[in-house]
């Protein structure tokens, strides 16, 4: 956790308001979505406040800060941004040209959050926000991934990952027992 973090923006049309973009921060190794802004912008003033906020929430010592992986959008390519990272004592690394692959889980994470956000229509920003919230938070909590063995990214990020996959280890080898034991009493009943 904290060793890389992965961003990106995306976009949304709001009918009679026009496009905003989505600006997310992703914990690499959990998947957690740390911070997330909708802006009216996609500019470096933006991306930094998303990385600014990021920082805030997760209290990390200048020592302990994480990479940062991004594509080559002109907010993360400019020279504000480049200084921005400087002194936030941040690694900055951009994936490869027309490349997606490199911040897959962030590029997944979008299709997975429009395939159920974009169901709606969206006429006021605020409603656009409360259906974000809304998502992150099951995405976080509640929404299993396989590539994390069927916990949450928040059991991941938090720790728990481990004391969870020892339970379900647990509750199947019991299950296994118990079964057992029951096929033993059909077949001597038989």
């Amino acid at each position: 956790v904290h060793q890389q973090w992965q961003t990106d923006f995306t976009y949304f049309k709001i009918i009679g308001w026009g496009w905003y973009f989505l600006s997310t921060i992703m914990d690499d190794y959990s998947r957690y979505i740390i911070s997330w802004e909708l802006c009216k912008n996609m500019e470096s003033a933006d991306a930094m406040r998303s990385v600014e906020e990021a920082l805030q929430k997760t209290g990390l010592q200048e020592s302990k800060r994480p990479r940062l992986l991004s594509d080559n959008g002109s907010c993360y390519v400019s020279n504000e941004f480049k200084v921005f990272i400087s002194d936030k004592e941040m690694g900055h690394v951009r994936g490869a040209p027309y490349h997606p692959q490199t911040q897959g889980k962030i590029e997944r994470y979008h299709r997975s959050m429009k395939n159920v956000v974009k169901l709606e229509h969206y006429f006021y920003p605020d409603d656009l926000r409360a259906k974000l919230e809304s998502f992150v938070n099951y995405y976080n909590n509640e929404r299993y991934h396989e590539s994390l063995k069927n916990v949450t990214p928040s059991d991941v990020y938090f720790g728990r990952e481990k004391e969870i996959l020892h339970q379900r280890k647990n509750v199947k080898i019991e299950t296994i027992k118990e079964r057992r034991k029951v096929n033993q009493e059909l077949e001597i009943s038989a």
